[in-house]
C-alpha cells in the first residue's frame, strides 16, 4: 500500500508543478502569456499524470481487494516484483493511451489565441482549433472511456467483491476492514467526479467557463487533500502527531 501511495504522491506533485506555480504568477501579472513550448509541455504532462492516477487508483483499489478478499495469499499475489510491474503498467498504459493520440492529431491554434482557462488543459486548447474538431472530441471520448470509466467500474467491482467479503466478517473485524478502505474511496469520489464531468460531459451541455472551475478540483484541492486523507486514516501517523503536540 505505502509503495503505492508513494507513486501517487509523485503524480500529485507532478499535477501541482505543472499548473500551479505558472498560475501564481499569473495572478500576479498583467501580461498572462504562456510560449507555446511551455504550453505544450503543460498539456503533456497534465495529460499524462491524469491518466495515470487513473490507472494507479484502480491498481490501489485491486489492493485493497487482495488485502481483504485474499489475506493468506497476499504476500504472493502483491510481492515486490508484481507491485514493480503494476507501476509500471500504469505509466506505459497512460502514455500509449493518451499522449500517443495526442501527437497523431496535431491542432491547428487560430490567432487570436486566448486560452479561457488557466492552465492548457486539453479540452481548452482544443476550442482554439480553426478545424473541425469533432473526430478530436470523439477521440477525447474514447480515450476518457479507457482512461476515467473503466479504471472506474474496476474500483467499483474490487468494492462489490471487498464489501461482500467485509459483511461475512465478525462485526468486531469490519471497522478495521473498512478503515483500511476509507481513504482510498475517499479520494476516488473526489478524483474520478471531477474528471467525469470534465472529460464526458458532450460539449452542447457544458458552459465556457466549466473546465476552468471543475479542474480546480483534480489539480489542486485534489493533490492538496489526498496526504492529508491518508495520513489522518493512518494510526501510525496519528500516533506521531499525538506524540508531537
Amino acid at each position: 500500500m505505502y509503495f503505492f501511495l508513494v507513486n501517487l504522491s509523485f503524480i500529485d506533485l507532478c499535477y501541482s508543478s505543472s499548473a500551479i506555480p505558472k498560475l501564481l504568477v499569473d495572478l500576479l501579472s498583467t501580461h498572462r502569456t504562456i510560449s507555446v513550448i511551455g504550453c505544450l509541455i503543460q498539456f503533456k504532462v497534465l495529460l499524462l499524470v491524469a491518466g495515470s492516477e487513473c490507472q494507479l487508483l484502480a491498481v490501489m483499489a485491486y489492493d485493497r481487494y487482495i488485502a481483504i478478499c485474499r489475506p493468506l495469499h497476499y504476500q504472493v499475489l502483491m510481492r515486490w516484483s508484481v507491485c514493480c510491474h503494476l507501476a509500471a503498467f500504469v505509466w506505459i498504459f497512460s502514455f500509449i493511451n493518451i499522449i500517443i493520440p495526442s501527437l497523431v492529431m496535431p491542432i491547428i491554434v487560430c490567432y487570436p489565441n486566448k486560452i479561457n482557462h488557466f492552465m492548457c488543459e486539453v479540452l481548452s486548447v482544443l476550442r482554439l482549433s480553426c478545424d473541425d474538431t469533432s473526430l478530436q472530441e470523439l477521440v477525447i471520448f474514447i480515450v476518457g472511456f479507457f482512461a476515467i470509466v473503466l479504471p472506474f467500474m474496476l474500483i467499483i467491482l474490487s468494492y462489490i467483491c471487498i464489501i461482500s467479503t467485509v459483511l461475512k466478517i465478525r462485526a468486531a473485524g469490519r471497522s478495521k476492514a473498512f478503515s483500511t478502505c476509507t481513504s482510498h474511496i475517499t479520494v476516488v469520489a473526489t478524483y474520478f467526479g471531477t474528471a467525469m464531468v470534465t472529460y464526458l460531459t458532450p460539449p452542447s451541455v457544458e458552459s465556457p467557463n466549466q473546465d476552468k472551475y471543475v479542474s480546480i478540483f483534480y489539480v489542486i484541492i485534489s493533490p492538496m487533500l489526498n496526504p492529508l486523507i491518508y495520513s489522518l486514516g493512518n494510526r501510525e501517523v496519528k500516533k506521531a502527531v499525538t506524540k508531537l503536540f
